[in-house]
C-alpha cells in the first residue's frame, strides 16, 4: 500500500431544512391554525480515529467530503427527518490544520477520538412554533441554516513508542523484522524504506509497545534532503528513540559521526526531540571485521557518556538483551508520565 501523510480535504455539512408554512384544511374544521412543521438538521462532517487506518492515501483520490441536508417540514404537524452525521475514518496520530490560515485545529492523538470538523446547520421552525395569542395564524416560517464549508490539511504523525533511527542500509528495517511481525521490503541499497512499519513487541501478556522504522532522515534532512521534512515527523510522539549506527568498515562510514549527524538533523528540527532519551546499537557484529572494531568504537561512544549495545538484526545475536534494555526504559518512561 502507498504511504501517504499530508493531505487536503474539503468537508462541507448539510444544510438544515427549511420550516413549513401550512394551515389546516379539514371539512368542519373552519380556522384549523397553522400546522407547519419544522425542518430537519443537516449532518455533520466528524473525524474519528481508528485503528485500522495507517494512511491517507484515501483522501488522495477523494478529497471531498459532503454531508446529506435535512429534510424540509411539512404540513399536518410533520417535521423533516434530520440527516445522518457523515463519519470519516482516519489514523490515530492525525493532526488537523485550517489549509487557509494554517491554524492548529485538534490532534487525535488517541484511537477513537472524533472531532467534528464541520456542523451540520441547524433545521427552521414551521408556522406552528410562532403562533401566540396576538398572531393565531403566522404566515412565515423559518428557512434552516447553511452548512459549513472549509479545507482542511491533514497531517499524520505515526503513534509509536519507539522510533528507530540511522542511516539508510544501518539495519533498521531487518532489526524490526526480526523483533516484531512487521514484514518490511530489505534490500542492500540506501532508501529501501519509503514509509515507517510499524510493528508490535509484546515482553509479556499486559506489556506491548509498538516499533516504528523510521526512514529517510540523512544529512541535511531538516532542510529538505533524500526524503527531507517528510518523515521527521514520525519520531515526534515516539518515547524511546533506538539509535543504529553501522559497524561494518566495508560501507567506508564512521559510526560516531554518523550519530552526530542524524542528532544535528533532530536537533535543527526540534530541541526537545533531540533532548529524547536514546538506546544506542551497533549492528552487524555478526561480520568478522566489525566484531573487531566494536571495542574502538565503544571506546568512542564512552567518551560521550554514551553506552553502547553491540547486536546483529540479522543472526539476531545480543536481542534479547536489547529487547529487555528497551522494555526497563519504556516502562520507566511511562511511570514518569513522558511521552
Amino acid at each position: 500500500m502507498k504511504f501517504v501523510d499530508e493531505v487536503k480535504i474539503l468537508v462541507v455539512s448539510g444544510a438544515g431544512g427549511n420550516g413549513c408554512v401550512s394551515f389546516r384544511r379539514e371539512k368542519y374544521v373552519p380556522r384549523g391554525g397553522p400546522d407547519g412543521g419544522d425542518g430537519g438538521d443537516g449532518g455533520s462532517v466528524i473525524l474519528r480515529a481508528d485503528l485500522h487506518k495507517n494512511t491517507l492515501i484515501d483522501f488522495a483520490y477523494k478529497p471531498h467530503f459532503r454531508a446529506q441536508r435535512g429534510q424540509h417540514g411539512r404540513g399536518k404537524d410533520r417535521h423533516g427527518r434530520g440527516a445522518a452525521d457523515l463519519y470519516i475514518r482516519v489514523p490515530p496520530g492525525l493532526v488537523v490544520f485550517d489549509s487557509e490560515t494554517n491554524e492548529l485545529l485538534t490532534d487525535l492523538d488517541e484511537p477513537a477520538a472524533e472531532w467534528v470538523a464541520a456542523r451540520g446547520g441547524r433545521g427552521g421552525r414551521g408556522n406552528a412554533r410562532f403562533m401566540t395569542n396576538a398572531n393565531k395564524a403566522p404566515t412565515f416560517a423559518e428557512e434552516g441554516t447553511a452548512g459549513e464549508q472549509r479545507w482542511l490539511r491533514l497531517e499524520l504523525k505515526t503513534l509509536a513508542d519507539v522510533g528507530l533511527l540511522g542511516f539508510p542500509s544501518v539495519g533498521k528495517s531487518t532489526l524490526i523484522a526480526k523483533i516484531t511481525a512487521a514484514r518490511p521490503k530489505i534490500a542492500a541499497y540506501p532508501f529501501t524504506t519509503l514509509h515507517p512499519n510499524l510493528g508490535i513487541v509484546s515482553s509479556d501478556e499486559e506489556h506491548r509497545y509498538v516499533v516504528a522504522d523510521i526512514p529517510g532522515i540523512i544529512e541535511g534532512a531538516s532542510h529538505g534532503a533524500g526524503l527531507g521534512l517528510r518523515f521527521l515527523r514520525h519520531v515526534e510522539r515516539t518515547r524511546l528513540l533506538v539509535h543504529l549506527v553501522d559497524l561494518d568498515p566495508q560501507t567506508g562510514r564512521d559510526p560516531l559521526r554518523d550519530f552526530d549527524t542524524i542528532n544535528a538533523e533532530l536537533a535543527f528540527y526540534s530541541e526537545e526531540l533531540a533532548a529524547r532519551e536514546q538506546l544506542v546499537l551497533a549492528n552487524k557484529i555478526d561480520l568478522p571485521d566489525a566484531r573487531e572494531r566494536l571495542d574502538e568504537v565503544r571506546e568512542q561512544f564512552a567518551e560521550r557518556g554514551i553506552s553502547l549495545l553491540a547486536i546483529s538484526s540479522l543472526t539476531g545475536e545480543g536481542i534479547d538483551v536489547l529487547l529487555a534494555e528497551m522494555d526497563t526504559r519504556l516502562r520507566k518512561l511511562k511511570k514518569s508520565g513522558k511521552k
